[in-house]
């Protein structure tokens, strides 16, 4: 690793929220190809997942989705429910981040779009509770789109057709097809 990435790196854990967020971008910035330093901040990024300032956790979300194509030892396996947990953030802003990155997991490889795959499902029928139902679907619904747009696998098209045609309200039903672009049933 680089001294630039290094510092960058050690700049998203400032407390000058200038300094964080030139950092960060920086930081995904570089990711958003696979990087050979993954694993050196791995297992802080999935520290910092759980760290008491929501900026923080929100960066290690995205870094961690970010690094997923640069994991070809599948941590993201053993990992990716620590993600999933952070969709639920007592900071919604923070979930929403999450949940808006999850997605280059599920387009890194067969195993990890199964484990995005039932997990987005799970998030997406459990959400039905909390204040953000409508939100938390529809970036899921994108979620999947996005992935699809990437594998091209009609399987995750038909989960989110699926998922959607679940929603009881003919508005967000229609809102979320609108991902898809998609006729629904009345």
């Amino acid at each position: 690793m680089d001294e630039i990435t290094r510092t960058h790196l050690e700049n998203i854990r400032s407390t000058d929220k200038d300094l964080q967020n030139e950092a960060y971008y920086a930081v995904i910035e570089a990711t958003d190809e696979p990087v050979d330093w993954a694993y050196d901040v791995w297992d802080s990024m999935v520290d910092d997942l759980r760290h008491k300032d929501n900026h923080r956790r929100a960066i290690a979300a995205q870094v961690l989705c970010n690094l997923a194509k640069s994991d070809p030892e599948e941590r993201i396996l053993t990992d990716f429910e620590a993600l999933l947990t952070v969709t639920k953030d007592e900071r919604f802003v923070t979930a929403r981040h999450c949940l808006q990155a999850l997605w280059k997991v599920g387009a890194v490889g067969k195993a990890a779009q199964q484990i995005w795959l039932e997990g987005l499902e799970r998030r997406f029928n459990e959400c039905i509770t909390e204040k953000n139902c409508t939100l938390i679907r529809y970036d899921i619904i994108q979620s999947f789109k996005n992935v699809y747009d990437v594998v091209n696998n009609e399987s995750i098209k038909a989960k989110a057709l699926a998922l959607i045609e679940t929603e009881t309200d003919l508005k967000y039903r229609k809102k979320y097809a609108g991902v898809w672009k998609a006729k629904i049933s009345a």
